[in-house]
């Protein structure tokens, strides 16, 4: 969209480790896995500059102490933002958009706010939904800074944030005109083909299928978090 930049950010590239990997054949029907192939997962965020404003969608696994320990350690999406640019200052507004580890491990560093002048933007149902280590680790510190709504919502201009549940309760989504931020609205490339493929991981599967086909609908061009690819033209 014009006077949206949107950079594509790889936090990490590594396996599904044992513990949370399900058979791929089962899982995605038709895909060229065996089953004993690995699958390898790509751990993107995105940074938009927006109007002066900088908006950081998802921050990644998180250093060496995240709890996202089945995924590889530590992310490098501090690097990947020095390369573009941006220190952790510099961020006006952070997008998670679901509190799993691999998106929202990043959020805190050493018991505060990683981005300290940011506001982080989270649904309310996400936020109720969260307990354990992740309400203690990452909604706790957040303190202030934590920006809870309650469904879609301008981040800024020109970017809005869309309530997609299904994967959570409070799964998001970030448009950009006809681009869409997926975060884990789909997986794998083969729910691109049939978008009724449930995923193990969804809270809610059959209302994860109805949302990814509400969104994929009037999306143009998608930024997954979790394709090889960080961009994936739908139409033209």
């Amino acid at each position: 969209m014009a006077g949206v930049e949107i950079t594509p950010l790889c936090d990490a590239v590594g396996p599904m480790g044992p513990p949370i990997r399900k058979p791929l054949p089962e899982m995605f029907p038709g895909s060229s896995f065996g089953p004993d192939e690995e699958w390898v997962l790509h751990f993107h965020c995105y940074l938009l500059r927006a109007g002066g404003r900088t908006v950081l969608v998802d921050t990644g696994i998180g250093g060496a102490d995240s709890p996202a320990t089945w995924a590889p350690l530590p992310g490098r999406l501090g690097a990947e933002l020095a390369a573009a640019g941006v220190a952790p200052a510099d961020v006006d507004v952070v997008v998670v958009t679901h509190l799993h580890s691999d998106h929202a491990g990043g959020c805190v560093v050493d018991g505060a706010p990683a981005y300290p002048n940011a506001r982080y933007v989270l649904q309310r149902a996400e936020v109720e939904w969260a307990s354990g280590p992740v309400r203690e680790r990452i909604i706790a510190p957040l303190g202030e800074s934590l920006d809870v709504i309650d469904g879609d919502a301008e981040a800024v201009p020109g970017v809005r944030v869309l309530h997609a549940p299904g994967h959570t309760p409070g799964h998001q989504c970030v448009a950009v005109g006809d681009v869409l931020i997926s975060g884990d609205l789909l997986h794998h490339p083969a729910q691109l083909a049939d978008l009724s493929i449930r995923y193990v991981y969804d809270e809610d599967p059959d209302l994860a299928v109805r949302t990814r086909r509400n969104l994929l609908a009037r999306t143009a061009v998608l930024a997954p978090a979790h394709f090889p690819q960080p961009f994936i033209a739908l139409r033209n």
